[in-house]
């Protein structure tokens, strides 16, 4: 492609009009940009800030993105200024070839709130090639006694471009036997006729060498030349005759290569080599050479190239009957391509977010659209997803949809969802295809640590060491990271005269208990104190759980007389009545109550003296 940046710079024009339509709060459709072919890497095509009527810094907050079906368009948007630049140059001929106007489809994604604005851009065409011939060089057969005004066909130049800057007119080098006219085919393209102005003569003049220069309508114009040689014969008064002028024919897309499509049929009433016809395309395009082949001597047309519905609906062709003596025919064949269904379903992802936080409801997890290259039932498709997830589609535009949940997730029960999104066409055979996502799900601090036990029961004797481990509690979190990370600790004790840091200590990171110090059973026999469990999170979940700790007494203590004292006489004998007795019934004695020396249900720290008769023996 030629450079012509002087011309950009004069004729580029950015057309932009958004129309809101209402049909939905998430998805608008927001009108066509406009923009000339081969505009330089960086070139400004609009301003969405200025053009959406956006404030300063909304692209950025709502995380605005450009996307295409395809993805191939080479646009790029600036969020914090709002420009929609090109990546780099369009070439119109190679987006659409000869389609007039050249619409390309692009959309603008904008989140919280979800939005996505369909646009197009028109790209407009510059003159930056010039006409071509297929053929440099063009023999025309002409008898002698061809009338004045006849008219010979001519192959017409091919021009990549269109509109305006393609092929305009044609013209022939000065000579004083014939001129050029400009014709119009049926399907839009313009081809030349050479017109004959004066009567050749053969004995004059065997051959001429003609100039056919096709003119485009660009400023300045382009040209493109070819060489016509006429070749003038004798006596051919008949030209051949299509037995129809016009042909149609329909075609499936899936026809086999060689596939005979119609046979075309000419005569002609001269005899001998005058008569013999043959047949061949007029004017056809490069894309009709490609497709369709057809036999010079039969009139066959069969196919030479795949159809492809989607790319081309139908072929108008010109086809001609030529005899020996350049006298022709001509007639015109319309191919109609009928569409099967031969494009799978497509699924284009805009944006997919994984992981997403449970406990929230309507979290949007992929931003998608659909597409079928078929037609009618063939085109029209279904998306769905397995119904037992807790997800749903939904759909407020035509083939695009956003995938979101259908309610709170619990991490806990299902960490990971794998989805498969089916779209499903309702052609003949149904096509399908599938999309697998995985789905994380992230953990929040919902649970609060368990205790195993909700009360634990520790035994210690006396004297025991410090720092011995006496037991351990534990606490078990659903949730997971640092919301299930646990730490112990001491929280208060329950009728306990010293402070329970002096007495029991605890490891934060596996809820171990130790005593601190030496226990005495004959001061403390048991105490109980509570004990929590909290986690890491944000914010942080606890527990609580009693722990009672028993004081097992030893036998540390040696038993002593409370009574009679030492040293001392026992009082009030002399009191007693005749035949009574002082018995001593209970030692004083530190210990426990296996102790004492004669059990009573006086407890350990009772001492007394009991009176008994004294009965001698035999009364």
């Amino acid at each position: 492609m030629e450079n012509q940046g002087g011309l950009y710079l004069q004729t580029r024009q950015v057309l932009l009009l958004f129309v809101f339509l209402g049909m939905s709060q998430a998805y608008s459709e927001a009108g066509r940009l406009s923009v000339v072919e081969e505009m330089l890497s960086g070139a400004l095509v609009g301003n969405l800030v200025k053009d959406l009527g956006l404030q300063v810094g909304e692209l950025s907050a709502r995380e605005a993105q450009v996307a295409s079906s395809d993805n191939k368009l080479p646009l790029q948007l600036n969020i914090n200024t709002g420009d929609l630049l090109l990546s780099e140059p369009l070439d119109r001929e190679e987006l659409c070839g000869s389609t007039e106007p050249c619409v390309l489809h692009f959309q603008v994604l904008l989140k919280n709130p979800l939005k996505i604005l369909q646009a197009e851009l028109q790209v407009t065409d510059v003159n930056d090639n010039s006409p071509v011939f297929l053929e440099k060089e063009m023999v025309l057969e002409i008898p002698e006694n061809s009338p004045v005004g006849a008219v010979f066909l001519l192959e017409s130049a091919i021009d990549l471009d269109v509109g305006i800057n393609s092929v305009k007119s044609y013209v022939i080098s000065q000579n004083s036997h014939f001129h050029v006219t400009m014709r119009i085919n049926p399907d839009g393209r313009k081809y030349p006729e050479l017109v004959l102005d004066k009567a050749l003569d053969y004995e004059e003049q065997h051959e001429l060498g003609l100039i056919l220069t096709a003119l485009d309508g660009g400023t300045p114009p382009r040209s493109g030349t070819a060489l016509v040689r006429v070749e003038v014969i004798d006596i051919n008064d008949n030209s051949p005759e299509f037995d129809h002028m016009f042909y149609e024919v329909t075609a499936p897309e899936n026809s086999m290569l060689g596939s005979l499509l119609i046979t075309a049929s000419a005569w002609d009433l001269d005899s001998g080599i005058n008569g013999e016809v043959s047949y061949a395309f007029s004017h056809a395009s490069e894309d009709i050479r490609k497709t369709f082949a057809i036999n010079e001597h039969s009139g066959e047309i069969r196919l030479k190239g795949y159809l492809d519905f989607e790319t081309t609906k139908s072929y108008s062709i010109l086809i001609k009957a030529t005899d020996r003596g350049g006298l022709f025919g001509k007639s015109t064949v319309r191919i109609q391509v009928m569409d099967v269904n031969d494009n799978f379903p497509e699924i284009i992802v805009s944006s997919f977010i994984s992981p997403i936080p449970e406990n929230t409801a309507e979290t949007l997890v992929m931003i998608f659209s659909i597409r079928d290259k078929d037609s009618g039932e063939n085109g029209k498709m279904v998306c769905t997803i397995p119904e037992d997830l807790p997800f749903v589609l939904k759909s407020s535009i035509e083939n695009y949809y956003h995938l979101e949940t259908d309610g709170a997730l619990d991490r806990e029960s299902i960490a990971e969802y794998n989805i498969t999104i089916s779209v499903t066409d309702l052609g003949t055979p149904r096509l399908t295809t599938q999309h697998n996502i995985i789905v994380q799900v992230a953990d929040i601090n919902d649970n609060a640590p368990a205790f195993t036990q909700t009360s634990y029961t520790m035994f210690v004797h006396e004297n025991n060491s410090p720092a011995l481990h006496i037991g351990t509690i534990s606490a078990t979190d659903s949730d997971a990271g640092s919301n299930a990370h646990i730490t112990y600790s001491l929280l208060s004790a329950q009728d306990l005269q010293m402070a329970l840091t002096s007495l029991i200590s605890i490891n934060a990171d596996n809820g171990q208990l130790f005593a601190l110090r030496a226990l005495d059973y004959e001061v403390l026999q048991a105490f109980e104190f509570q004990v929590g469990a909290t986690d890491r999170g944000s914010p942080a979940l606890s527990s609580q759980a009693l722990v009672r700790v028993v004081v097992l007494d030893d036998n540390d203590n040696a038993p002593f007389v409370l009574y009679p004292m030492q040293n001392s006489s026992a009082p009030c004998t002399e009191l007693l009545p005749r035949a009574w007795l002082w018995i001593a019934t209970l030692a004083r004695m530190p210990g426990c109550r296996s102790s004492c020396s004669r059990p009573r249900n006086l407890g350990c720290s009772a001492c007394g003296l009991t009176m008994a008769r004294y009965a001698p023996p035999g009364c």
